[in-house]
Order: C-alpha cells, then sequence, then structure tokens
C-alpha cells in the first residue's frame, strides 16, 4: 500500500512584521484628523473663539477696569492664560471624541486593520489633536487682541509650552477615548477632571494670592506650570520655577505617549 503524503502543518496566525514606518498611513491618519474637525469648524474653531471673546469681556472690560497684575495690564494678564485654556480643551476634545466615536460606531476596524504600528496611531492621532489645539489658540489670540495688548518676551516660552500643552492633552485624550466606553464617561472626565484643573490653575489670577491649602495644592496642578510658563513667554513674568515647569512638561509628554503607546500595543478594550 502506498504511503500518503503528510498532511501540511497549519500553524497559527504570526504577528505581523513591520519594517521601517508606513509614512504613507500615518499621513493618511494624520490627514484624516485634520480633516475631521475642519468640517465642522464652525464649532471647533467658531465656537471657542466666541468662548474665549465672552471670557474677555466679563474678566477683562466688566471685572478687570484698569487693574495691572506683575506690573502688567489685567487684560495681558488674562489673554495667555484663555489661550493656553483653548490649547488644552481642544487637544483633548479632538483625540478622544474621535476614538470614542468610532468605538461608538463600531468603526474601530478601520484604524487597526491597515498596516499602523501602534506608535504611528499614537502620532498620527497625538498629531492631529495638537494640531487642532494649536490652530484654536492661534486663532483665539487673534481674536483677543482688540481687548489685550500682548508682547513677546520670550518666544521660545510659548512654542514651547503651547506644543508640549497640546501634546500632553491629546495623549490624554487618546488614553480617555481608548477607556471610556460610552459618552457618560467622557463628560465625567472633562466636567470633573480638565475643568476645575484649568480654572484652578491661575488663568484669572494669581495662584499667590489663593488661601491654604489651595496655593500649596496649586503648585501640584500640571497645568498651573503649563499657563504659567506659556504667559511667561508673552509678558516675562513668572510665577513658578520655569525650570520646573520645563522639566514636568518633557516628562509628561514622555510618559503619558507612553502609555498611549501601551494601550494601542495591548488593544485596551478595542480588542477582543
Amino acid at each position: 500500500m502506498r504511503d500518503l503524503p503528510d498532511a501540511p502543518t497549519i500553524l497559527p496566525p504570526q504577528p505581523r512584521a513591520y519594517h521601517g514606518v508606513n509614512w504613507e498611513g500615518l499621513k493618511t491618519l494624520y490627514v484624516r484628523e485634520i480633516r475631521r474637525f475642519l468640517k465642522v469648524g464652525t464649532q471647533t474653531l467658531a465656537a471657542p473663539v466666541v468662548t474665549a471673546l465672552l471670557y474677555m469681556l466679563v474678566f477683562v472690560v466688566a471685572v478687570g477696569g484698569g487693574r495691572e497684575v506683575h506690573g502688567v495690564a489685567y487684560g495681558t494678564f488674562v489673554a495667555p492664560g484663555l489661550i493656553m485654556m483653548q490649547i488644552l480643551s481642544n487637544a483633548f476634545a479632538n483625540s478622544s471624541s474621535s476614538l470614542l466615536q468610532a468605538k461608538f460606531n463600531g468603526l474601530m476596524g478601520d484604524f487597526l486593520t491597515p498596516p499602523l504600528t501602534p506608535a504611528e496611531h499614537v502620532a498620527g492621532f497625538g498629531g492631529g489633536a495638537a494640531t487642532r489645539g494649536i490652530l484654536v489658540g492661534l486663532v483665539s489670540m487673534v481674536a483677543v487682541l482688540p481687548f489685550a495688548r500682548l508682547p513677546i518676551a520670550q518666544p521660545w516660552a510659548i512654542l514651547y509650552f503651547g506644543l508640549g500643552a497640546a501634546f500632553i492633552m491629546g495623549f490624554i485624550g487618546i488614553m480617555a477615548g481608548l477607556w471610556a466606553e460610552k459618552f457618560d464617561h467622557m463628560a465625567a472626565v472633562t466636567n470633573f477632571v480638565i475643568m476645575p484643573m484649568t480654572f484652578l490653575s491661575g488663568t484669572f489670577y494669581l495662584v499667590e494670592r489663593l488661601p491654604e491649602p489651595f496655593r500649596t495644592a496649586s503648585h501640584y496642578n500640571p497645568f498651573f506650570y503649563l499657563i504659567d510658563g506659556f504667559r511667561y513667554g508673552f509678558t516675562g513674568q513668572a510665577e513658578s520655577n520655569l525650570m520646573v515647569g520645563a522639566i514636568m512638561t518633557a516628562v509628561l509628554v514622555l510618559a503619558l505617549g507612553w502609555v498611549s503607546l501601551w494601550m494601542f500595543k495591548v488593544g485596551y478594550k478595542i480588542k477582543t
């Protein structure tokens, strides 16, 4: 009797091997994130500008009067904080809403199927979020100029803390978008974490004038260092230790980027 040929060995699926950077895929994801918020420009660009102008109207025109803070006009003191507040909130909103909507609509496979590494996912979503934050910040800066003079004392501080804040909140948005299972979860993060930390960071006042223990607690708020460093770029006056703020910004960018990368690698709440 003739021997039968051996049956072929069936191996389990192996992880895909990635070689180099998929620049075309990364560009596509980044451009997709940009086009996504530009399509609803009234909501993503115009609305934050209106909010910034309302804050300027209330705090500068109605409340501030002719007051000065650290030797600069109150409007000049408040304006950088408002610009940074728009950068923080919009960078977070872009990446978090993009991922949550994709999960809610069952479209996460559209991101996971293409040959993109976890690092390229983080770069695409984080870069898109940072771009929206910086763009809204620029538009807000132009909008508040009629109400406040904005000299540029230290351009490096404006660039460093502005970009750092945009990427920090972009990465936090990635983490929140992957963690959240419904829109109520995202609203909780925004209302109970992002907004309180933003308003309690010296946007409209000097932290040194707060009573204890709030004054000390504010120095553990990373948003305080981001806003103070960003304001220093315009006014040349800082309330915090700039070296501490600069180091903290770099550490947060690296740490939050790593956590976002890990969440994509393990497929946190996006793979079954």
